[in-house]
């Protein structure tokens, strides 16, 4: 039977996911301290989170995702490209063009996970996010790092999900394209 543990260094997202899931198992720490013993995982994701490691630090945190596998296990990091209809929403509120970048870099990187970590496969893919209306985009904006809109004065024309062209609407609102890319990691 599979047992899967949730991290995240923030507290309010570890309280959203306990309130959807409260039998599961949600630990607070950094991406780059984990809180687990060598070799304790068969696999181990990094799902659209790496870009929010700071950029000097993403190393580390690859390293000890590797550091947590067993020596068959598999480490899969999906990062989002700086492209796409999702993006450019989210762009005037936080332009992560140089972090999303540097989460591609890392990744791919071998020497950077260590010299015996090999790439398995390294691909292109598409996820989509659907929203409503503005309130529903600046929810999920303030879901990921609160402080966000605070750096910003976003307002419902220059950010609202209804006046993005590139988006399409799917009778509930819109949906954005974001394209991601995929690696698979092994340690050896």
């Amino acid at each position: 039977m599979a047992s899967v543990v949730g991290v995240d260094p923030l507290g309010v997202a570890l309280e959203r996911a306990r309130a959807q899931d409260p039998a599961g198992r949600y630990l607070e720490a950094r991406a780059e301290a984990l809180p687990f013993d060598d070799g304790s995982f068969d696999i181990a994701v990094l799902f659209n989170s790496l870009h929010h490691v700071a950029a000097a630090r993403m190393d580390e945190a690859l390293a000890e995702a590797f550091r947590v596998l067993r020596p068959d296990g598999v480490l899969y990091v999906q990062e989002p490209l700086a492209e796409g209809a999702f993006f450019e929403l989210m762009r005037p509120v936080d332009d992560e063009t140089e972090v999303r970048a540097a989460a591609q870099g890392s990744a791919g990187a071998r020497e950077r996970v260590g010299a015996s970590a090999r790439r398995r496969v390294a691909r292109a893919a598409w996820c989509t996010m659907a929203l409503a209306d503005f309130e529903a985009w600046r929810r999920l904006v303030e879901s990921v790092e609160p402080a966000r809109l605070r750096r910003s004065t976003p307002t419902s024309r220059s950010c609202a999900p209804r006046s993005s062209g590139s988006a399409r609407p799917d009778g509930h609102g819109r949906v954005f394209d974001q394209p991601v890319r995929v690696t698979l990691l092994t340690p050896s």
